[in-house]
């Protein structure tokens, strides 16, 4: 017989080696693999610090090459790539320097701060006449220069400083300073912007690159609604804008940009003005952001502002528009430059306008030693969850608003006819309501009926309506043509246009006025009766600061401006 055990024991031995090697890897290589992970691990936290500097030190390194070969190949090509570099470098150096050695600079500082403080009675005031005698100079010698139609916007911002102040809650409790310095920081943004090259420069590259942008949005458009889409040009052209913009603001916030740059913003307006840390987050904010959305950057802190901190949120709310909706209007056809310079000065002009027409008369609790900090997250989330609700509110309110309007001026046509005057509208009675505010801006005095109308439509219905009536009369003068047809004018002065453009820059009207009070509600509740009390002023201010900014805008324009007009 065979004998198979023979023959069969290699082939055992085989097996059992592989059985025993497949259970060494089964049990000991993963425990192996793990023990090294977890020393890489223990090895990467023992050095975080080393490693987060060679890596960001390697990224940065190659960043800079790449900035310092694209000027050595062509520095015109490159400037706003090395200017952007630069105010980053800058930035970042200030942050680590502050958050560094924020005793020892604020140690250093501290004698001045204590002699300004000490002699602060008479240098306020020494610094008002210098401020006000400074632009009364200004006015005289650019008068002789370029015709006296600024004098006439210069004339419009003080009646409406006289009349918010002759209607202020507490008028003898105003304090001057942020009113002022307001002011101040207007004039110095319209003059920077407005009336030097290199700031027109800059604002003007801003807006050609924000329309470039914005144009990256008909891509999906286009993909969703097929090549046809501009022919329903709002539903599928300045709607998916809105979208669009709201997502980028989101992604924004989310990597901690807007974070940084509202609280510089805010900072600056701190410092400068006077006012309250939350009063000046949230004007700042506004730049940016929607008036539903600024507040919550400050929730935590809303159930301790006082009256008039509550009122100044309000405003700001109402005299500046949100980033979204920016984008919507530049789709219009109004100029990017200008209406990106409007949302700017409108910051510390609702603060100016706030501060005047209610007072602070109590102590403010929330101070930069309480330690203000921003509710980024719940910002960036509400932000991105609302870009939907935002389309939809704005579709619905434009389609019942322009219903309503033609429902209105058909009735108000049929009175008209009683009377022999069938050219009876809603628009003309509102031309005639706010015909004086408007030639007090500065517009021509045959433009100021048109632009009283465009102020109607957005205090009693919205600025969208508003923007859209006026961006059918800049194509009336792009086009050329008669100006008059059938004693209508059809179109105004590039000077009348940008005034307007100014004005109308602001959520103020009834339909945000509800949103105000239904959203700043819902946040802080123990604040119901204060909101609803404060709202309607708060309109009516965030209404005159969009006004100031048109003054101020007017004042600076003056006729013959080649870096504005």
């Amino acid at each position: 017989m065979l004998d198979f055990s023979v023959h069969l024991a290699p082939a055992a031995f085989i097996f059992q080696t592989s059985t025993l090697t497949f259970l060494f890897f089964v049990n000991f290589f993963p425990r192996l693999l793990e023990k090294k992970y977890d020393e890489v691990c223990e090895f990467c936290k023992k050095h975080k610090t080393r490693i987060y500097f060679v890596v960001y030190g390697i990224l940065i390194t190659a960043y800079l090459a790449v900035v310092i070969a694209a000027c050595s190949l062509n520095f015109q090509r490159a400037l706003p790539l090395f200017v952007v570099t630069v105010l980053a470098i800058f930035f970042i150096c200030w942050d680590f320097l502050i958050a560094k050695y924020e005793d020892r600079i604020a140690a250093l500082f501290s004698p001045g701060d204590r002699y300004l403080k000490k002699q602060w009675f008479w240098l306020k005031w020494v610094l008002c006449a210098a401020l006000i005698i400074t632009i009364i100079c200004w006015l005289i010698f650019d008068t002789t220069k370029q015709g006296s139609r600024q004098l006439i916007s210069f004339g419009g911002l003080v009646m409406y400083v006289l009349l918010m102040l002759i209607f202020s809650k507490y008028p003898t409790r105003v304090a001057w300073r942020p009113v002022f310095s307001g002011i101040g920081m207007q004039f110095i943004l319209g003059v920077l912007i407005l009336r030097t090259k290199v700031g027109f420069d800059v604002f003007n590259w801003l807006g050609i690159q924000i329309q470039t942008f914005l144009e990256y949005s008909d891509t999906g458009a286009k993909f969703v609604f097929g090549d046809k889409y501009t022919d329903h040009f709002f539903a599928f052209k300045v709607l998916p804008i809105v979208v669009f913009f709201s997502t980028v603001m989101s992604m924004l916030y989310h990597v901690g940009f807007m974070q940084w740059l509202i609280g510089k913003v805010g900072w600056i307006m701190h410092i400068f003005m006077g006012t309250t840390p939350v009063e000046s987050l949230v004007a700042a904010s506004n730049i940016f952001v929607g008036q539903t959305e600024s507040p919550l950057l400050v929730r935590p802190y809303l159930p301790y502002i006082t009256k008039s901190e509550l009122h100044a949120v309000m405003t700001a709310g109402f005299s500046t528009i949100a980033g979204s909706v920016l984008g919507a209007y530049i789709s219009f056809g109004v100029s990017s430059s200008h209406l990106l310079t409007a949302s700017v000065m409108s910051a510390p002009a609702s603060l100016a306008a706030s501060k005047l027409f209610w007072p602070e008369t109590e102590k403010p609790l929330v101070t930069l030693k309480s330690g203000l900090q921003m509710n980024l997250l719940e910002a960036a989330s509400q932000g991105a969850s609302t870009s939907v609700g935002l389309v939809a509110n704005i579709a619905v309110n434009v389609i019942s608003f322009l219903a309503l309007l033609s429902f209105l001026d058909s009735g108000l046509s049929w009175v008209g006819n009683l009377f022999d005057y069938p050219q009876l509208n809603f628009e003309n009675i509102c031309a005639y309501v706010f015909m004086p505010f408007s030639f007090m801006m500065g517009v021509d005095w045959e433009d100021s009926f048109i632009v009283g109308g465009l102020l109607g439509y957005k205090t009693f219905f919205n600025e969208f309506v508003a923007y859209e009536r006026l961006s059918k009369l800049i194509q009336n003068r792009e086009k050329g043509g008669s100006m008059y047809i059938n004693g209508v004018k059809q179109y105004m002065t590039v000077r009348s246009e940008v005034i307007a453009t100014y004005a109308l820059c602001g959520f103020a009207n009834f339909g945000s006025l509800g949103l105000v009070i239904g959203g700043l509600t819902s946040i802080a509740p123990s604040k119901k009766k204060e909101i609803a009390d404060g709202a309607f002023r708060a309109m009516i201010a965030g209404t005159a600061a969009c006004f100031m900014t048109a003054c101020v805008a007017g004042t600076v324009l003056g006729l013959g401006v080649p870096y504005s007009l």
